[in-house]
């Protein structure tokens, strides 16, 4: 019986179920870890409100973000996770239609397009950019995309990298598509997806080192992920007659797919050090953008391979936009630990986390 779900047993440990039920509910718990603590940029500030080093769910302060929320909860980033979450539960699947039924009707008419409105505290200028082409514009699904560069989209597609990373195909077109209802800065997408791909290849059983990116520029060469690439093995020059031009429907380049192999390198490479390992946030920068918390991530979750508190709570303590940081890296760690290996504590202050983890665990479970 599952200590931390006690009315239900937990995928098998170790197996892919309990790797993708790791992610979703990784991804979770590193954004409701950073509610209180949320975009501090002044770390003396940080430690004056909540120490040296946070070790768990903390409410947060008044008159910062989320003022009112309570710790354990979710941030907007995570309910939109969890409305994907039971959508794919609910019809044993990914359909769009679904999906986007349930943001007309359920969600976007609780916000008006400002920032300090809606479920979650706050919502992020891709959302509110969202609200204004649907609701005030009226426009239809699929040119409502804003152009920030953010990592909202990304953090949604841990639900379908978990529930197909079985289908590495499939998981990077499903993602791919979800992505682009919400955001349409081409590189954001190509790094959200590629991270995506990332969390499919961990749940999978793959390592979280420099090799990691072999595996996925093998998917690339046989036309698995959508990614175009022009060099030979190894990255020899393009063989004499490859294509003049990589196809529209591709991103064009595989670039997002290296990242995560490097930051690995790095974090493993004994003349590489970063110390403590939470100042990670302070090299990739604090900001939002999602070329910071992302490299971030990758690195702290190959530096703690095996681990799922020490990487999470690094990138928690780190400052700036930890919440994306520890949401990221919380789920590249599950994916590694599996459900099984996340500490209860975790899933026990999480609101709703025993629903939340049958979701999970039933989403897993059809992966």
């Amino acid at each position: 019986m599952n200590k931390i779900f006690p009315a239900m047993p937990s995928p098998t440990q170790n197996s892919l179920a309990d790797r993708a039920a790791g992610a979703i509910v990784g991804a979770l718990i590193g954004d409701a870890l950073a509610l209180g603590p949320h975009w501090y940029y002044d770390l003396d500030e940080q430690h004056r409100d909540y120490g040296p080093w946070i070790t768990g769910y903390t409410d947060p302060k008044s008159g910062r973000y989320h003022a009112g929320m309570r710790a354990g909860q979710l941030s907007q980033t995570g309910l939109l996770m969890t409305s994907l979450l039971r959508s794919v539960d609910a019809r044993g699947g990914y359909e769009e239609a679904d999906w986007t039924r349930w943001m007309d009707a359920d969600f976007l008419p609780k916000l008006d397009g400002t920032p300090r409105a809606g479920p979650g505290g706050y919502t992020n200028q891709d959302i509110r950019d969202v609200y204004r082409l649907r609701v005030k514009e009226g426009k239809p699904w699929g040119r409502c995309a804003s152009n920030v560069d953010t990592t909202e989209a990304a953090a949604r597609m841990v639900v379908l990298a978990a529930r197909y990373a079985a289908d590495p195909a499939t998981a990077a077109t499903l993602s791919t598509a979800h992505g682009r209802l919400t955001q349409d800065d081409g590189l954001t997408l190509s790094l959200s997806v590629a991270f995506a791909c990332v969390v499919s290849a961990l749940v999978r059983g793959e390592a979280m080192a420099g090799a990691i990116s072999d595996g996925l520029m093998r998917l690339v060469k046989s036309g698995d992920l959508p990614f175009g690439s022009v060099t030979g093995a190894r990255f020899a020059p393009p063989p004499a007659g490859s294509p003049a031009h990589i196809p529209v429907e591709k991103f064009p380049s595989p670039d997002g797919l290296l990242l995560s192999g490097y930051c690995a390198e790095a974090a493993l490479d004994p003349a590489i050090r970063i110390e403590p390992a939470w100042k990670v946030a302070s090299v990739y920068g604090l900001p939002c953008a999602i070329y910071g918390p992302l490299p971030a991530a990758y690195y702290l979750a190959a530096r703690f391979a095996g681990d799922f508190e020490t990487p999470v709570l690094h990138a928690l303590n780190g400052g700036g936009q930890n919440m994306a940081r520890a949401c990221l890296t919380g789920a590249l760690a599950g994916a590694q630990v599996g459900l099984r290996g996340i500490p209860a504590r975790f899933v026990d202050g999480l609101e709703n986390g025993t629903e939340l983890v049958a979701l999970a665990c039933r989403v897993a479970d059809a992966a």
